[in-house]
């Protein structure tokens, strides 16, 4: 049981370097009304098909990814989390890295805090771009 949303999401990347499907999916609500984006994929919804579809990333092994640059908004009862992932990944060229735009949502119930949306898409290459203000001065 995660006691906070921060602990599910902890979790969450935990589950993701050690390839542990057990563990990601006690992550996730254990509902129907869950999706998942991975970058450039199709959305899947359900727990039976996050499962499968983990399962098949897993497959390959882990995936190194580290969150960054979090801007968390919670409430009683919800949290969502906007940040970026760092991905790094082995390759013959050696390690190369990619950025994703990411947006995590837990919701609160009676098994403490679980996920119920994980969108990744793809952010621009040019690292030195996150240094820069991404809230802008005047709001519309």
């Amino acid at each position: 049981m995660f006691t906070t949303p921060q602990e599910a999401e902890q979790a969450f990347y935990e589950a993701l370097r050690q390839a542990d499907l057990a563990l990601m999916m006690r992550v996730w609500a254990d509902d129907e009304e869950v999706v998942c984006i991975h970058p450039g994929g199709m959305r899947t919804i359900g727990h039976d098909a996050l499962k499968s579809a983990w399962q098949q990333i897993f497959a390959n092994g882990p995936v190194t990814i580290q969150p960054i640059r979090p801007m968390v908004m919670t409430s009683v009862m919800s949290s969502v989390h906007v940040l970026i992932e760092q991905l790094t990944v082995s390759t013959a060229q050696g390690s190369q890295s990619a950025h994703c735009y990411t947006t995590n949502i837990f919701h609160k119930g009676r098994t403490g805090w679980k996920m119920i949306l994980h969108h990744a898409s793809h952010a621009p290459q040019e690292i030195d771009l996150f240094d820069l203000q991404d809230r802008p001065d005047t709001l519309h």
